[in-house]
């Protein structure tokens, strides 16, 4: 029988929305909200009653709650590490709470669940914990999960890795936004890339993208930067990364370019399904989107910025 953890976020009850979305990310099934805000239009809408339990009555209108619920096999610290990571970024004031979960148990026992695993046709996410295995001809890429977003099993890394491994030339320059774990530009660097930034709004994504180039032996190709990367970071690049939510993705789509060489690729994810049309049509004001990819309900896109036309009327 799967033992589950359930994580408890609060938020204003404004937010509800945006953090159900981002809650989408770390599991897009076991997640159910409580929301109180239009209770008795909502009772009379369903039940066509106007008797309401006191009980209910009573519930704080203000706030709001995102249930999510992990299977065993999932590190509880690194989805509470990326949530509170996205809401930071969205402006999302947010409580956590892990319950039925002692941290001794997780970090005694979740990592029996995590394997090397072989991502697109070159690569093979390692474990750090692992000494002995079969790369089966592949980069061995070691990652210490549990510390921020990013370990290679999620559909939305696995998409990013692939599309990177398709588009990465020799000695690119790579810009990873919203870097995580660190694991997209390492992964650039293993795959020849030149350099690689990854700039991150969360202090503890950036420790740890500093720690697992350490692992992977990067550290001098790696530059890792907290804060908003259209203020820290300078230069052009070949490949951009942005492994976020839609609503980051949306918002960065009009500036990105400056940071993109002429023949660049822009790498998105994070987007889940039922987001990815109004995503495509703010991206493709500025970009012509060249390839799409579905899996278990995640979108990734790839995208050169739009050609100006300078034909003659």
């Amino acid at each position: 029988m799967k033992s589950w953890t359930e994580i408890k976020i609060t938020v204003n009850a404004a937010d509800i929305e945006a953090a159900s979305d981002i809650a989408n990310v770390v599991v897009p099934y076991g997640i159910y909200i409580e929301d109180y805000t239009d209770l008795e239009q909502t009772i009379e809408d369903i039940a066509h009653v106007d008797l309401i339990e006191e009980e209910l009555l009573s519930k704080d209108r203000s706030k709001a709650f995102v249930h999510i619920y992990l299977e065993e096999d999932v590190s509880p610290a690194e989805a509470v590490e990326f949530l509170s990571e996205r809401y930071n970024a969205e402006g999302i004031a947010h409580e956590i709470e892990l319950l039925n979960c002692a941290e001794e148990d997780w970090r005694n026992n979740w990592k029996k669940y995590f394997h090397p695993t072989p991502v697109g046709e070159r690569i093979m996410i390692v474990p750090s914990w692992y000494e002995n295995y079969d790369t089966q001809g592949r980069v061995a890429l070691t990652i210490d999960p549990g510390l921020a977003f990013g370990t290679g099993n999620h559909e939305t890394t696995r998409l990013c890795l692939r599309m990177c491994e398709k588009y990465l030339k020799q000695g690119d320059r790579v810009l990873d936004v919203g870097c995580g774990s660190g694991i997209l530009g390492i992964a650039a660097l293993l795959l020849g890339a030149e350099s690689a930034i990854g700039v991150d709004i969360d202090e503890v994504a950036v420790r740890t993208t500093k720690a697992n180039a350490e692992l992977n032996g990067v550290s001098d190709r790696l530059t890792s930067i907290y804060g908003s990367f259209t203020e820290h970071v300078e230069g052009k690049f070949d490949i951009v990364l942005a492994n976020i939510v839609a609503d980051a993705i949306k918002f960065l789509s009009k500036g990105v370019s400056q940071f993109m060489k002429d023949d660049a690729v822009y790498i998105m994810s994070g987007i889940i399904d039922t987001r990815a049309e109004e995503v495509k049509a703010e991206v493709s004001k500025y970009f012509e989107i060249i390839e799409e990819h579905l899996e278990n309900g995640w979108v990734c896109l790839v995208a050169k910025i739009r050609k100006q036309n300078t034909t003659n009327a």
